[in-house]
């Protein structure tokens, strides 16, 4: 099957990549179902690359619903080892404002419905995910988007990515309580992501695009559903400028990261003792320690 060293995750507004030339799209078959669309497979600044809507191309799954196990095994299946997740957030600072982009580099999980581990079925693995995200991804992401210059956007360097639930928005009592807690940026999707990325051994850092205020703000309320829209647009344009650039800047080097060997003192089973039908399931991760 053709291979892919790097992966990129679209969230809302970015279904495709204008940029993407001789495409292929790959429906990829996991042991824990389809994921959310096909992968496109195609060829960005000269490199080969794998690209998923997160919420499938018209954007028909909700946070909860997304396959995210699905998702990130079928990258690791054509070879991913790095992600970028390019995903649509709103503010919960005053300093970060719409079209502004963040690179956070802490979450807090705030979700409740959701599968966030591979692990299961007789095997214990604990990742560590003290550092959650691939500090080399973030450096890459963060100088590229220095270098583009972007109009309008002001670059953020770390930060807290609050997950909630969904799909509705947050209250105003919880909104000023994650502003309480440190929170820099909100959405619904990356922490799982991010998990399941380091389980799979695979680099992943988030592209976080503001599109609003959250309710904390005194000027929420009018904000209307078209000027998310746009901004959402206007954020898919300069995401892919991003992209492209750090794709670039990743092939240069293909950096090493901690998480490539994620999984060398998590995994706490003795493997002669996990069932065999749990090391077929998980043999695309365990195949090295095996």
């Amino acid at each position: 099957m053709a291979e892919a060293r790097i992966g990129i995750i679209g969230g809302s507004g970015l279904y495709k990549m204008e940029a993407l030339k001789d495409i292929q799209e790959i429906h990829v078959e996991t042991p824990f179902g389809p994921p959310s669309d096909a992968v496109i497979l195609g060829t960005l600044e000269g490199t080969r690359v794998a690209f998923l809507a997160r919420h499938g191309r018209h954007h028909t799954l909700m946070p909860t619903e997304l396959p995210f196990r699905a998702n990130i095994y079928a990258l690791k299946s054509l070879g991913v080892e790095y992600i970028i997740s390019a995903s649509a957030v709103g503010s919960l600072q005053a300093e970060i404002k719409p079209l502004d982009m963040v690179i956070p580099d802490q979450f807090i999980d705030r979700t409740r419905h959701r599968v966030s581990t591979f692990f299961g079925e007789g095997i214990v693995g604990h990742i560590s995910f003290g550092e959650p995200i691939c500090m080399a991804i973030a450096q890459i992401l963060g100088d590229a988007i220095e270098s583009l210059r972007l109009e309008g956007v002001t670059l953020h360097r770390g930060g807290t990515y609050v997950c909630m639930e969904g799909p509705a928005f947050s209250t105003k009592a919880e909104s000023n309580l994650y502003r309480s807690w440190g929170g820099t940026v909100i959405g619904m999707t990356n922490l799982q992501e991010a998990k399941l990325a380091r389980e799979a051994e695979i680099a992943y850092a988030t592209l976080a695009l503001a599109t609003d205020y959250d309710c904390w703000h005194p000027d929420h309320d009018s904000v209307t559903v078209e000027m998310v829209i746009q901004n959402l647009h206007k954020n898919a344009e300069n995401a892919q400028r991003v992209i492209q650039e750090s794709v670039k800047r990743i092939s240069a080097s293909y950096p090493p990261s901690k998480a490539h060997d994620a999984l060398k003192y998590a995994i706490i089973t003795p493997l002669a003792e996990v069932p065999e039908a749990t090391k077929e399931k998980l043999a695309l991760l365990l195949h090295k320690y095996l």
